[in-house]
């Protein structure tokens, strides 16, 4: 009897051992060390599939022990690896396949907007191929087939364009280029047309509170940029695109591999947009004159346990806008008001890292960087010219304590030194012609999954302002799945920014509102607490996939730097908040992927920002309440061809309040509709597209206020809310070798 029951023990246990489940964890990297987001996974016995996240990590769960773990990426061998129940943390190394290849025919088909599972932060992936469906020429114009973030010019007369982020302006967003920050500050009115689209690989765009590794300036997400990297990228691609509104552009990138540790990448970009145009007949141009230079190289160098990276980038532009000549008066006293933007930038950095223990995921990286900003501006009248340079530096450890826990830590340094000048300006009080600020900071990230289907990543930094002094930034985010097909997430966390009025709002030099300029002596620093949850569902449908996603986001402003333009029609007021200032964002969201050819993506937002104005809690204005988009993209059995529409519905929103006694402009604007499509035509290597932007030509009527008299009090070029040119046919190419 006893013997049985010892027999019976041992069978139950082996039976325990082969059918218990467990977690498989770890990381993809390529073979150059860089992190390989959007792998796929599978577990062939437990018939369990995943991708890893943005930071190539994954997580699996099998209930068969011995499993076998099966790693996929397109261009790379793929990698077979058995698991058990007491398997550590992988780390997996991928290798580039080899290039004699004749051709590859695909007939399995993803998303090319990716939401990674198993990632503890709400993460968007936009890959190359999404890149592709609209006519995309820099990181500006990325985002038309994205329901998350909007781009709108920031007026009517330079072509910048800013972004926005759960319903704020791009200011309060983390920009990143390979998790450096980026297009900060002098950068930041312009810098989304300094990357060019045919250099990205992928952008990641992560709502929320973010990590704390690359600073306390998130507060309502973070946008990083991933460059085609030498080791992955093709020999030479060629992208040449031009419209009929007059755009040219060239694109060119080639990648060398000058040994086996050895490879090196570089980049060029020209562009001009040189036609006139005068489409509604107000007499300055609807586009500016743009011409724009842009060199890129980038070296890699690895050994077993070392990585090192060294970039070089160069931009050079003018922008040229204002009145034409033609049906007008030219005087002394009344000469043509004219707009030219002249703008010189350079960035360099290096990135080195050093595998400690590759098992215990153990290692140390050092990032620098510097940027030389130089933009001599004139408008009209205002001169501006403006001068700054950037030194960044991040030193990061990371490590895994077991299974369950892992921990990150840092130290961190930042410095701006900028320097303005304008004779126009020179006499107010707040006009600073230098000011230099650098944080140091420090800060710790530890992640805890307590449970296999739970994620807990808490972390906290330190920072010192020579200005603003101490002060600390914590985060908190949650992943949860309670069942496989569902994931939930939530995070809240703290955001700081230093406001610069002059130089992030240049801008509004295109204004007579600066002739009642006021800005408070005492600005302080922005802070705000961003808090959120999100709920996606993975629903079997028919063979298929849809994914169904609900999320709610509000920011709430402890401290705010109020650029003021409701409470007096011809004057714009810089002052720190005195009341509420709010964000609140719904946005529900839906994609499936039919038959292997046709990918459908529909979403909508919902939007409440507002802000405290001369003592009145009011709409954020130039801000739209809501926002619907639907995105469809059909492939040919073959991948011959390509057929892409994207529909977007904008809804109405508040303009700055006019002038009751002369009332110029209306108080609020209506809802719009833009519609772009595109067709593309594959070959073996080349590719041919052909598309249209603004289908039904909707412009904003009016978008200069008073710009017949460009030299009066009422003249104002930054009251956009919509499209400023209308319909635009284009056509290009890609090529790769």
């Amino acid at each position: 009897m006893i013997f049985r029951c010892i027999c019976a023990a041992f069978a139950l246990i082996a039976a325990a051992e082969t059918y218990a489940q467990f977690t498989v964890k770890g990381t993809v990297i390529f073979e150059g060390g860089d992190k390989a987001a959007g792998a796929t996974l599978h577990l062939l016995r437990s018939r369990t599939v995943a991708t890893t996240d943005v930071d190539g990590a994954f997580t699996l769960q099998s209930h068969v022990s011995p499993d076998t773990l099966v790693i996929v990426y397109m261009g790379f061998e793929s990698d077979t690896i058995a698991v058990r129940a007491n398997s550590p943390v992988l780390s997996v190394v991928l290798r580039e396949a080899s290039r004699q290849v004749d051709e590859v025919v695909v007939t399995a088909r993803t998303a090319s907007t990716l939401k990674p599972r198993f990632a503890t932060l709400q993460t968007e992936r936009i890959n190359a191929d999404e890149l592709t469906r609209a006519a995309c020429c820099n990181l500006s114009e990325s985002f038309e087939t994205n329901a998350s973030v909007d781009v709108s010019y920031s007026d009517a007369a330079t072509g910048a364009k800013q972004i926005r982020l759960l319903g704020l302006p791009g200011t309060y967003v983390q920009m990143l280029a390979e998790n450096v920050p980026n297009f900060r500050g002098a950068a930041s009115l312009f810098g989304l047309d300094y990357v060019p689209g045919p250099w990205m690989e992928s952008i990641q765009v992560s709502k929320g509170s973010a990590s704390v590794r690359n600073g306390y300036e998130s507060v309502t997400g973070q946008i990083n940029v991933e460059y085609k990297k030498p080791i992955t990228a093709s020999l030479l691609t060629v992208n040449l695109f031009a419209s009929d509104a007059g755009r040219m552009e060239g694109n060119f990138d080639g990648a060398v591999r000058l040994s086996k540790h050895l490879s090196t990448g570089l980049f060029a970009h020209y562009s001009q947009d040189k036609r006139v145009h005068d489409a509604n007949g107000d007499g300055f141009l609807d586009l500016p004159l743009l011409e724009q230079f842009n060199f890129f190289n980038r070296w890699y160098y690895t050994r077993k346990h070392f990585i090192s990276q060294v970039g070089m980038k160069v931009v050079h532009e003018t922008r040229e806008n204002g009145q034409t000549a033609h049906g007008k008066k030219i005087s002394s006293e009344k000469p043509l008001y004219e707009i030219d933007i002249r703008t010189l930038r350079g960035e360099v950095f290096t990135k080195n890292g050093y595998v400690l223990d590759a098992d215990m995921n153990r290692s140390i990286a050092l990032i620098l960087s510097g940027s030389f900003h130089r933009q001599h501006s004139e408008y009209g009248l205002i001169g501006y010219d403006l001068k700054q340079q950037n030194v960044y530096a991040n030193l990061l450890f990371d490590t895994d304590i077991d299974i369950k826990n892992k921990i990150s830590t840092g130290l961190s340094m930042n410095m701006d030194r900028t320097e303005q000048q304008s004779e126009y300006l020179a006499s107010h009080a707040a006009f600073l012609p230098l000011r230099t600020e650098w944080v140091t900071g420090a800060f710790a990230e530890y992640t805890w999954m307590p449970l296999r289907d739970l994620t807990v990543m808490a972390g906290l930094r330190g920072d010192y302002h020579n200005e603003y002094g101490f002060f600390v930034t914590p985060r908190l985010h949650l992943r949860y799945n309670p069942v496989e097909q569902l994931h939930l997430r939530a995070s809240v966390g703290k955001g700081y920014r230093s406001a610069n009025v002059f130089v992030e709002n240049n801008f509004l030099f295109a204004s007579n509102r600066l002739r009642k300029l006021s800005v408070a002596p005492d600005l302080k620093m922005e802070s705000a607490l961003n808090w959120g949850a999100s709920i996606t569902g993975y629903i079997s449908l028919a063979g298929k996939e849809l994914v169904l996603s609900a999320e709610y986001y509000q920011t709430d402003f402890g401290q705010q730097v109020v650029t003021d333009v409701m409470t007096d029609a011809h004057a714009v007021r810089f002052h720190n908040l005195d009341g509420r200032a709010y964000a609140r964002n719904i946005q529900l969201e839906a994609s499936c992927v039919f038959f292997e050819s046709l990918d459908v993506r529909g979403a909508w937002r919902w939007t409440d920002a507002r802000t405290t104005y001369n003592g009145r809690l009011m709409e954020k204005p130039l801000t739209s309440r809501y926002k619907g988009l639907i995105t469809a993209g059909y492939r040919t059995p073959v991948y011959q061809w390509q057929f892409d529409a994207t529909a977007q519905f904008n809804g109405p929103g508040t303009l700055p309040t006019p002038d009751a006694k002369k009332p110029l402009w209306e108080a609020t604007f209506d809802a719009y509709t833009l519609v772009g499509a595109q067709i593309t035509k594959r070959f073996k290597k080349l590719s041919l597209y052909v598309g249209v932007e603004n289908l039904f030509d909707f412009t904003q009527p009016h978008p200069i206020v008073a710009s017949s008299d460009p030299w009066g009090d009422d003249f104002d070029a930054t009251m956009v809310w919509g499209p400023v040119h209308g319909r635009k046919v284009y056509g290009g190419l890609r090529w790769n070798l």
